[in-house]
């Protein structure tokens, strides 16, 4: 059971950080854009303002890239942005595989503390015969007691870990469309 108690508080705690950074405000601010953009035609997207920018967000990083390489070719823009969007994708699926492997071990952990008990339950049957059937309940009871909790654990953390799998799916095709339309209007801006 210890092992098991100890997968689910990983498991809460995994769930609740992710879901902490993965807020649409923190990853892909919808002002960001137009922000951003505004301070380039202004001029007052310097290096304090592009550092700033690099520390605001998986956005921000993303749109700084682009502007730190922006004389350069479209196609070594597009490939610079995407290459950093892999990147940002990669920090916001962090701890999502952890995540996954609790789910997968936990009903494991359960069957293998059933799988004891019920060898105690066996062995103690050999020592002393079927003399005390209420004991022999109670042992079998208690051993089934760990797949079901490995179970309750790992329902919850697949069905968390499907969905913040999707969530990143989607966050990382809203970072791609908002870093297109800024290049876009950078090329724009150029030709």
């Amino acid at each position: 059971m210890l092992p098991i108690l100890g997968c689910s508080i990983l498991a809460l705690g995994i769930i609740a950080e992710r879901l902490w950074v993965l807020r649409d405000a923190s990853v892909a601010p919808a002002s960001l854009v137009p922000q951003v953009w505004a301070q380039l035609q202004t001029a007052e997207l310097d290096t304090v303002a592009l550092r700033r920018l690099r520390t605001h967000s998986p956005l921000g990083r993303m749109l700084a890239s682009a502007v730190s390489h922006h004389s350069v070719p479209r196609a070594l823009l597009l490939e610079r942005i995407e290459q950093t969007g892999r990147q940002e994708v990669h920090e916001l699926e962090r701890y999502l595989n952890t995540l996954g492997s609790i789910a997968a071990i936990t009903p494991l952990l359960g069957l293998l503390g059933t799988v004891m008990g019920m060898i105690g339950v066996f062995s103690a049957i050999d020592a002393s015969g079927l003399g005390n059937q209420q004991a022999l309940a109670g042992g079998i009871g208690e051993a089934l007691i760990t797949t079901g909790a490995g179970l309750v654990v790992a329902i919850p953390a697949l069905v968390a870990f499907r969905y913040l799998r999707a969530r990143v799916a989607r966050i990382a095709l809203v970072l791609e469309r908002e870093a297109l339309k800024f290049v876009d209007a950078l090329s724009a801006e150029v030709a």
